[in-house]
C-alpha cells in the first residue's frame, strides 16, 4: 500500500528520498517479494548483482520497469513519482512548460512523460451509472471570435462546430462521470453510448437537442429547455443539468488557462484526466496517487502515442 502519512509533494520527497527507494517500493508493489518474469509464466529468476533480473527460460534481463511506463526511458523514476503527483493532485491539470520546468527537462520530454502518464487514466468498469444521470455535449476549440478575419471559420456558431470537438459527459448523481469525444451530436452516435453507459429505467436529464429524442423508451427522460432560459424545474428542482455544466466548467477553464490547446488526436486522452480526478475527488490525494499505480504495470511506448487516435 502506498504510505498514508504522504500528503504533499515535500513528503513524497522525503519519503522517496534516493531512486533506489522507488526501485525497491515499485518492486513491493509489483511482485510482493516474489519476482515473476514478465516473459513467461512461472519461470525461473535470479537476481543479478548489478540489480538487475534474469529469466532463466529466455535468458532475459529485466527490472521493476520492464513492461511499465518506465521502460526505456532515461526519466528517472523519482522524476515520474513527482510527475504523477502533479498530475494526480493539482486539480486543473500542469502544462508540460510547467512540468518541464518543474523536473528540469525539456518541454518535448515533458510532454512525452505526460502523454504516457494520461494513457493510464482511463479506468473501465462494467457497471453502468444508474439512479439520476445528467447527460450534456460539450465543444473544446479556439473561439472564433478570438481568430484573425484571415482565419474564422464561417457558419461555425452555436452547434455548428466545424473548428470545435464535441464530448459526451454522462454524470451519475452523486457518483461517478464518463466523457467521450465522439465525431458528431446525432442521435446515431450519442445513443448507442447511453444505452451502453446508463442503466435502463434510470432518471436521464438532458437538454432538448435532438440527438435525445425517444430515450422515453428506456428511461425517465426529462428535459431542461435551455433555449428557453430553464435550467431547473421548478416542479421537481432534483430536475436540472447543472452538476456536469459545473464539470465543463473547471474542464474549458483549464483548458483556456492552463493548456490553452489541444489536439483531436490527443484529446480523449485529456478528457479521461478530468474524468479521473473528477471521480476521484474526495478521496485524499495519497490514495488518488495510490489508485494511479494500480496501472502503472502497461507498457506504452512512443508508438503507442504517435499511433493512437481517438475514439473517432
Amino acid at each position: 500500500m502506498f504510505p498514508e502519512h504522504i500528503t504533499s509533494l515535500r513528503t513524497l520527497l522525503d519519503t522517496f528520498s534516493t531512486e533506489q527507494s522507488c526501485i525497491e517500493y515499485l518492486e513491493f508493489r509489483r511482485w510482493n517479494g516474489n519476482v515473476i518474469s514478465p516473459f513467461v509464466e512461472n519461470g525461473e529468476v535470479w537476481k543479478c548483482k548489478n540489480g538487475k533480473y534474469i529469466c532463466k527460460t529466455t535468458n532475459k534481463y529485466f527490472t521493476v520497469r520492464t513492461g511499465t511506463i518506465f521502460e526505456k526511458t532515461k526519466i528517472s523514476i523519482r522524476d515520474w513519482f513527482i510527475a504523477i503527483w502533479h498530475m494526480t493532485s493539482y486539480k486543473k491539470g500542469i502544462s508540460s512548460v510547467q512540468l518541464a520546468t518543474e523536473l528540469g527537462v525539456t518541454q518535448s520530454t515533458a510532454w512525452y512523460l505526460a502523454a504516457k502518464i494520461r494513457r493510464l487514466y482511463n479506468i473501465p468498469s462494467e457497471e453502468k451509472l444508474d439512479g439520476i444521470v445528467e447527460s450534456d455535449e460539450s465543444f473544446f476549440g479556439g473561439k472564433n471570435k478570438n481568430r484573425h478575419k484571415d482565419k474564422k471559420v464561417p457558419f461555425s456558431q452555436g452547434r455548428s462546430f466545424k473548428d470545435k470537438t464535441p464530448v459526451l459527459g454522462l454524470l451519475q448523481r452523486n457518483g461517478d462521470l464518463r466523457a467521450f469525444v465522439v465525431p458528431n451530436t446525432q442521435a446515431k452516435t450519442l445513443q448507442p453510448i447511453i444505452r451502453k453507459n446508463v442503466e435502463k429505467g434510470s432518471v436521464f436529464i438532458s437538454d432538448e437537442w435532438l440527438g435525445y429524442n425517444h430515450l422515453h423508451s428506456d428511461y425517465d427522460h426529462h428535459v431542461v429547455d435551455h433555449a428557453k432560459k430553464q435550467y431547473v424545474d421548478f416542479d421537481n428542482p432534483e430536475i436540472h443539468s447543472n452538476t456536469i455544466e459545473g464539470f465543463w466548467s473547471i474542464m474549458k477553464r483549464s483548458y483556456n488557462g492552463i493548456y490553452n490547446w489541444w489536439s483531436r488526436k490527443h484529446m480523449q486522452f485529456y478528457v479521461n484526466e478530468f474524468v479521473y480526478r473528477y471521480n476521484t475527488r474526495k478521496i485524499k490525494a495519497s490514495v488518488r496517487f495510490s489508485l494511479f499505480l494500480d496501472n502503472l504495470f502497461t507498457l506504452i511506448t512512443y508508438k503507442n502515442i504517435r499511433d493512437t487516435k481517438c475514439s473517432f
